[in-house]
Formats: C-alpha cells, sequence, structure tokens
C-alpha cells in the first residue's frame, strides 16, 4: 500500500504542472491582448442625444438619464466602457457617439 501512495504522489504532481503550465500561458496571452486592446482603443466617448425621448419606451427613456442626457442637443463625455456599449446600444436611434482621445 505504502508503494502505491507513493507512486501516486509523483503522479499527482505531474498533473498538477502540467495543468498550470498552460494556465500561466493563457493569462499572459490575456494580458497582452488588454494591453493591445487599451493601446488602440479611444479613452472616451462624447454621445449627444439627436432625437426627442418623447413617445419613446420608459426603459429607453431611462438608459438616455442614465447616460446624463436630458435634451435634443445636449452633449456628456462617458469613458469607453462595455457598461456604457451597452446603454449605447439600447438607444442608438436617438443618440450620435463620437470617440474622442482625451
Amino acid at each position: 500500500m505504502a508503494a502505491e501512495k507513493a507512486a501516486a504522489k509523483p503522479a499527482a504532481k505531474a498533473a498538477e504542472k502540467v495543468a498550470a503550465k498552460p494556465a500561466a500561458k493563457t493569462a499572459e496571452k490575456a494580458s497582452a491582448a488588454k494591453a493591445a486592446a487599451k493601446a488602440v482603443a479611444p479613452v472616451a466617448l462624447r454621445v449627444t442625444q439627436v432625437r426627442s425621448s418623447i413617445g419613446t419606451k420608459p426603459k429607453h427613456r431611462g438608459t438616455l438619464r442614465a447616460l446624463g442626457l436630458r435634451g435634443i442637443g445636449k452633449s456628456n463625455q462617458l469613458p469607453d466602457r462595455p457598461e456604457i456599449r451597452g446603454m449605447l446600444a439600447r438607444v442608438p436611434h436617438l443618440v450620435r457617439v463620437e470617440e474622442v482621445s482625451s
């Protein structure tokens, strides 16, 4: 029995090492991809309301308010983040988006 346990331990350690190496390489690739994306991505977005929210769905009006827009022609500069992009995807017919590097 002791021989079986002794043989199992090196095999388990070898399996852990093999499993750890691909994860480390994947993490390095992910961080390199994020760094490249940051270098290319704009710093901010300028969002301008171009159509009225009258007659739109309440969720659309709430999204405009969350973006900091209160009326036609009003604009707000927002960070370029996935949450903001998601809100803009809900109201593309009401706003104009410009990429700004500040």
